[in-house]
């Protein structure tokens, strides 16, 4: 048990890791170069005092902070109160915020910290919100749209959804990066004021430090390339380069004076060289003489308190009350969502009806109404695609900062939204088929219809589930809709039945068919509308009919001295048998397996299940650093 007064301590860390980008290739074999970040690192710091990492770009700030939050391997000592800190205990009881983190959009800033609480409820929790807000000078922004938020209190927020929750150690990185000075100094004041309050150990990096920030500092670290040349308490700072012959000027910010002197000079060979020798100096003199004054611990005033992990199932509750709540509004984006979930497959399928709404049973009603199902489930598999993109993406992106932080992983993460998907879609594909299903069946038939609803049902999950697989390692939207679309349009083109029949394919064609979605979906749609008597030997036209059509299907060889020249198919049967079956098959397609009703309405749920359930192992799978990275960037 960590009690309100504690200690967090370096000793000798090193960390080697990736020091060039790379090639694709490169990091998809492992063979990108490697080099030491981090070289003999020490420093130690107390409960209630902001301790800042300086250095330039390159410097191995990001990378202490992983070394911290033990996301990354490292050799020497992480010791929190005495005791090894282990990653566990860090997710449990501490937190990580990147500058890049992103928030869920839709909510107000007070939902956002609500719903980060999970652990406590009622009065406790109200207390609680209006407490952090206040400390963070967002109460005046209470009801505000996250989305409408400035930087300054976009990045405040990011901070509170962490820091309410009590977190012994809360490590920033670059909070105040791309603000103005204003803010830069409203930040890291509040930041301050709050390590205090709630006796939090706060460690940010910063690139450019001001001098107005310098009072609020308790404790510096200098880094270049890796080393440390000098960790301590900022009053010890002036009197340690002092003593060792590098004063302060007049009138210089101290921070950044000796955060110049901590950097090596690429301007020419010989100041690269000259600066180089100055800096190794600086980190040797720091390792053999170190600080001459090591200040006692802070006394924070309030006791910290730590409300640990929650629950699975609350965990899972609170992402589904967050999604919701995100959704139902009348916002900007709650509109958004509520539009796209709800709207766009219905306003497609009114554009279906208005093409196709004359649509009379004469005999070219087979390719017709056959063309009304092909763009029906096409269209179904595309829209879903299209609002998975559109919606999931923020989703994804909040779940990546999050999931780093193990408040939760990837399958709670889908369950979640699952949760709040499924239902929505299930009632856009029932509003769908009420607007196309008169034209091609009697909507009075419920189980016909709600059946017919159910399979677009599910070729609307499949779609959504295949697009969320593949944005697991895509990150750009457009990518992301053409690799679904060709993959789409692979199995819609094979198994669909429409665009070529069956029967033209070679054996490993037909059997292929058999591994999509789009077969069992396609041949149940067909086969609930081409029914008997319906389409039974269906005239050309008012004025042409089609009686004397003998054979099963009418061709120019084998057409009767009496029948229609335009007459094809004597029945529904006759249609499906030329499309759908194998092309040696000579028996009864309905006394086959492959065209029961209840069977392919079982498969294609079956599929979509299974792509649930397969999405859920692949969102547990970890990911390579580098395309995590950049879906928090």
């Amino acid at each position: 048990m960590i009690g309100s007064d504690y200690t967090l301590e370096l000793c000798n860390v090193f960390h080697s890791g990736q020091v060039e980008p790379g090639s694709f290739f490169q990091r998809l074999t492992g063979s990108v170069k490697t080099g030491v970040i981090l070289k003999d690192v020490s420093f130690i710091t107390h409960s209630g005092e902001v301790t800042a990492i300086l250095g330039s770009k390159g410097s191995g700030k990001r990378a202490l902070l992983d070394v911290i939050s033990r996301r990354v391997p490292s050799k020497g000592h992480v010791l929190l109160e005495g005791l090894p800190l282990e990653k566990e205990q860090f997710m449990n009881t501490c937190a990580l915020v990147r500058h890049s983190t992103k928030l869920m959009p839709g909510l107000t800033v007070q939902q956002t910290l609500s719903l980060s609480l999970t652990k406590i409820s009622g009065y406790l929790k109200a207390s609680k919100v209006k407490q952090v807000m206040a400390d963070l000078a967002l109460s005046q922004v209470a009801n505000k749209c996250v989305t409408s938020l400035t930087k300054s209190e976009y990045r405040r927020l990011v901070i509170g959804v962490q820091l309410i929750r009590d977190p012994i150690i809360l490590l920033l990185d670059e909070p105040t990066w791309d603000l103005d000075p204003l803010n830069t100094y409203l930040v890291i004041s509040i930041l301050s004021n709050a390590a205090k309050k709630y006796g939090t150990t706060i460690i940010l990096t910063m690139e450019k430090p001001r001098s107005d920030v310098f009072p609020f500092l308790d404790r510096v670290v200098y880094l270049c390339l890796g080393d440390a040349v000098y960790a301590g308490p900022t009053r010890a700072l002036l009197d340690y380069f002092t003593g060792i012959g590098f004063p302060c000027p007049q009138l210089e910010n101290p921070l950044m004076y000796y955060l110049c002197l901590s950097t090596v000079d690429r301007r020419s060979r010989e100041r690269f060289i000259e600066s180089n020798h100055q800096i190794a100096a600086l980190v040797e003199k720091f390792k053999t003489e170190g600080v001459p004054h090591e200040h006692g611990r802070s006394n924070p005033n309030k006791i910290q308190m730590s409300y640990g992990k929650p629950s699975g199932v609350r965990v899972i509750w609170m992402l589904y009350l967050r999604t919701l709540a995100s959704i139902f509004n009348l916002r900007k984006h709650g509109i958004k969502q509520m539009s796209m979930r709800l709207l766009t497959l219905p306003i497609y399928f009114f554009i279906l009806w208005i093409f196709y709404n004359d649509a009379k049973d004469y005999q070219r009603a087979f390719i017709t109404k056959s063309g009304l199902i092909f763009n029906a489930m096409t269209g179904t598999y595309f829209i879903s695609i299209l609002n998975t993109i559109c919606l999931f993406g923020p989703y994804r992106s909040r779940y990546y900062c999050e999931s780093e932080a193990g408040v939760y992983s990837g399958a709670s993460a889908l369950l979640a939204w699952s949760l709040v998907s499924l239902p929505a879609s299930l009632l856009t594909s029932l509003a769908a088929a009420a607007i196309v299903y008169p034209i091609l069946g009697d909507i009075s038939e419920g189980v016909a219809f709600l059946q017919f609803a159910l399979i677009l049902w599910s070729c609307y999950i499949y779609a959504e589930q295949q697009t969320i697989a593949i944005m697991m390692f895509v990150k750009n939207g457009l990518v992301t809709a053409l690799i679904n679309i060709y993959i789409t349009c692979v199995y819609v083109m094979l198994a669909s039945g429409v665009l070529r029949s069956y029967k033209g394919y070679e054996d490993w064609m037909f059997y292929l068919t058999y591994l999509t979605h789009t077969r069992y979906a396609s041949i149940f749609l067909h086969r609930s509308v081409f029914k008997q008597p319906t389409f039974n030997i269906l005239p050309y036209s008012e004025n042409e009919n089609c009686t004397s059509i003998t054979n099963l299907i009418q061709t120019s060889s084998n057409m009767n001295a009496n029948s229609n020249a335009n007459c094809r198919y004597p029945s529904g049967k006759a249609f499906l048998t030329e499309r759908f079956t194998y092309k040696n098959f000579a028996g009864d397609i309905y006394q086959s397996g492959d065209f029961n009703m209840e069977f392919n309405l079982g498969i294609s749920f079956a599929f979509s299940l299974g792509i649930i359930i397969l999405n859920k192992f692949l969102y547990l799978i970890p990911l390579p650093g580098y395309i995590v990275d950049k879906f928090r960037e």
